[in-house]
């Protein structure tokens, strides 16, 4: 060794120190993004219900739907200082049946004035909690309709069609879920 080298390479630029890498936390990274991507491709692809089932036509009442009356429709409209105008639908649902019930699917359709249909919704029903200050509305699971029971609704529309005819839409009970 020549003299006034360094025996332990600290001064000699040839050859640098290693540092040791750490891959375990990039494993971990990469197991954590792999399992949230597949999180949400699984939660994404989830078909659920059709949005608007029964094609062009309203589908096909629930079987339960015999057991239960809407009455005492009445329709309105309010405005907002934006321009915006929601369409209101209310009335009554009676429960003649025998089951307690916990969530009610209903479509309504709004024809033209050739008798088509020009605007068809797939909604859950929600009835009214209360009237003052304002009218306040709730799913029916978190106020479920006995049997015998009638009780208010309300439907919300944010549009309407502009060929709509003007009457009172056809409302059909497409699904019931009960407890």
């Amino acid at each position: 060794m020549p003299s006034g080298a360094d025996p332990s390479g600290f001064l000699n630029p040839a050859t640098p120190p290693k540092e040791p890498r750490a891959y375990l936390p990039w494993a971990i990274a990469g197991i954590v993004i792999a399992l949230i991507v597949a999180v949400i491709l699984l939660t994404s692809h989830n078909p659920g219900p059709p949005p608007n089932p029964g094609g062009a036509a309203l589908a096909s009442p629930a079987p339960y739907a015999a057991y239960l009356t809407i009455s005492n429709l009445h329709m309105s409209q309010s405005s907002s200082y934006l321009g915006g105008k929601q369409t209101y639908i209310d009335g009554n649902i009676a429960n003649h049946g025998d089951k307690t019930l916990i969530g009610i699917t209903i479509q309504v359709a709004f024809h033209d004035f050739t008798g088509q249909i020009g605007q068809k919704s797939t909604l859950p029903l929600s009835l009214i909690r209360t009237h003052q200050p304002y009218v306040e509305s709730e799913p029916v699971s978190a106020a479920p309709i006995a049997p015998g029971q009638t009780r208010e609704f309300r439907l919300i529309f944010e549009s309407i069609p502009g060929e709509w005819n003007q009457q009172y839409p056809d409302i059909r009970v497409i699904a019931v879920q009960s407890k």
